[in-house]
C-alpha cells in the first residue's frame, strides 16, 4: 500500500517534471503543502524528504527548497572532480577540511603511491548548502607540501594543485560499492547511523603514470548518481565479484 507521503511526492515529482514548478524556483512552504494536500507537515517534510533524496529538489532556505529539476548524474566517461562536475552542472558546491595529518603509509598504500609518508586528508563537500560526501583521501609524499598550503574551504583541489605546481590528474581507476554510514560519517552527513552510502574508491595518477592520491569517498544515499556510456566495441565497464571497476 503506498503511504501518504508517498502519493504527495508523486504528484510534487510530476509537477517538478511536468514545468509547473520551474528548475530554480522554490517549491511552496511546508505549511502552503500542508494546507494544498490536507496533510501533517511532517508528512510533507517526509515527502519533499524523498525528492531531496532523489536530487529533484536542493538546498533549503528557510521553510523552502529549490528546484533542480532532474537527478545529479555523474558520468566516468571523462576524469573530472566533484567540483568540475558540479560547476559545469551549474550546482552551488563547497568543500570544508575537517581534518589533516601527515603520517607513515600503510603497506597497502605504500604499494598504491609509491612512497612510506603520506597526508591524509577527511573533508566534507556540499551540493546546494547540504553535505552529501565525506572525502577520504592520501596523498603522496611529493604533493603534500602543496595540499597543506590549500585553504582548508578550496572548492577544487584539482584546479588549485594544477595552477600552483602544475600537476594534472590524468588516469583514474574507480571502484564502486555501498557501505553503510559509521556513527563519524553519520554526523558529517546529517543521516542515521548505518544508513546506506555510496562509496567510490580511486587511485589517480599523472600523465607519465605517477600515483598522487588514493580516496575513498561516501557520498550520502540519492545525492548523485553515476552514469557509464559504452558501446560494444569498447566498453569501460568491467563487473568484479563484490564490486564494480571502471578503468580510465
Amino acid at each position: 500500500m503506498v503511504s501518504r507521503y508517498e502519493r504527495i511526492a508523486a504528484e510534487l515529482r510530476d509537477d517538478i517534471l511536468g514545468g509547473v514548478h520551474p528548475v530554480g524556483s522554490q517549491l511552496p512552504t511546508e505549511s502552503e503543502l500542508a494546507a494544498r494536500y490536507s496533510a501533517a507537515r511532517g508528512t510533507v517534510r517526509q515527502a519533499v524528504a524523498l525528492l531531496v533524496a532523489e536530487g529533484l529538489v536542493g538546498s533549503r532556505q528557510g521553510a523552502r527548497r529549490i528546484v533542480l529539476g532532474h537527478a545529479r548524474s555523474q558520468s566516468f566517461a571523462e576524469l573530472h572532480s566533484f567540483a568540475q562536475w558540479a560547476r559545469a552542472h551549474g550546482y552551488r558546491f563547497g568543500g570544508q577540511v575537517i581534518g589533516q595529518r601527515r603520517r607513515a603509509a600503510t603497506p597497502a598504500e605504500s604499494a598504491r603511491l609509491g612512497c612510506a609518508e603520506v597526508l591524509e586528508v577527511l573533508r566534507v563537500r556540499s551540493l546546494e548548502g547540504e553535505p552529501v560526501l565525506v572525502e577520504r583521501t592520501v596523498y603522496a609524499d611529493w604533493t603534500a607540501g602543496a595540499v597543506e598550503r590549500l585553504p582548508a574551504d578550496c572548492e577544487s583541489v584539482t584546479e588549485a594543485l594544477r595552477d600552483s605546481i602544475g600537476l594534472v590528474f590524468a588516469y583514474g581507476e574507480h571502484l564502486i560499492d555501498a557501505v553503510s554510514a559509521s556513527a563519524h560519517d553519520a554526523r558529517l552527513l546529517g543521516v542515521r547511523r548505518g544508513s546506506p552510502l555510496l562509496r567510490q574508491r580511486r587511485i589517480t595518477t599523472t600523465h607519465e603514470g605517477r600515483p598522487v592520491e588514493w580516496s575513498d569517498d561516501r557520498y550520502r544515499a540519492g545525492s548523485v548518481e553515476f552514469s557509464i556510456r559504452n558501446s560494444i566495441g569498447a566498453n569501460p565497464l568491467v563487473r568484479q565479484a563484490g564490486d564494480l571497476r571502471f578503468g580510465a
